[in-house]
């Protein structure tokens, strides 16, 4: 939509502020003030302090912490590995083939995460691929469920490159391996990076598939933030959930200055 006068612009601005403050300012906010607080019984917390922070850096949280921070990471590599081999791949197969790949890898997120979890579970807990009760189902879980944004990113980096580059290169004797390791992936470099956070991101608040399928020995903090709240400890589950905000941002912003550079 144009907007031609100044006055529908700032209304559209201010239009635009409010729906951005309650839908993500408000809420993040709500989260740190409840970590911050040592009771809330009026509509502002009271008793203010690092108390809930504090016991959110425990031993145990700090290794859920861990725990997600490799899971994420692991999760993330093995994804964008795959889902950029399926979008090269499919970019040179039929086009009833690209579509049957189109709608493979974004089935994990048409369907609901605790169905994935189920499925994995019942799937990977009996010989030759027993992984029930190890750290790699939930890698696995989580791999299934970002593998759809890390290709759906390269798919669409791989449809905007501009096949002069590619043709040029072949016309001048080069074999597929280096175009492509020579001029594909570098072009692709800011999709990667973009694909690789978002993964990261997803990976690290994930918790539908992975209180399904995780054993004692592998819980994320989503898991242990999850319980906490079960158990009505809304504060600590507060304090927890503004580590995992504070860790995700962090994580991002280093994967960032990695594609940067």
């Amino acid at each position: 939509m144009l907007l031609w006068t100044t006055r529908a612009r700032a209304l559209a601005l201010a239009l635009f502020g409010v729906v951005v403050v309650v839908v993500f300012v408000a809420p993040i906010a709500t989260v740190v003030a409840a970590a911050l607080a040592g009771a809330w019984t009026g509509p502002l917390p009271s008793n203010l302090g690092p108390k809930n922070l504090s016991a959110a850096l425990s031993d145990e949280n700090l290794a859920s912490l861990t725990v997600s921070l490799q899971t994420a990471f692991i999760a993330g590599a093995l994804a964008l590995f795959v889902g950029t081999w399926a979008a090269l791949a499919a970019r040179e197969a039929p086009a009833w083939l690209r579509k049957t790949t189109d709608a493979v890898f974004h089935l994990p997120i048409a369907v609901p995460s605790v169905a994935i979890g189920l499925g994995l579970l019942i799937a990977f807990n009996a010989e030759p691929l027993l992984l029930g009760g190890t750290k790699w189902i939930v890698i696995l879980a989580h791999t299934v469920l970002v593998l759809a944004f890390a290709f759906s990113a390269v798919s669409a980096a791989l449809d905007r490159l501009d096949p002069a580059y590619r043709q040029a290169a072949e016309s001048l004797g080069a074999g597929p391996t280096r175009v492509l390791l020579r001029i594909t992936l570098p072009l692709l470099l800011p999709a990667l990076g973009a694909a690789a956070g978002l993964a990261i991101a997803l990976s690290m608040g994930e918790l539908g598939a992975t209180i399904m399928v995780y054993p004692a020995t592998w819980k994320t903090l989503p898991v242990t933030i999850f319980g906490l709240t079960d158990r009505g400890q809304v504060f600590l589950a507060a304090a927890d959930t503004t580590l995992l905000l504070a860790v995700t941002l962090v994580a991002l912003l280093a994967v960032g200055r990695i594609r940067r550079r």
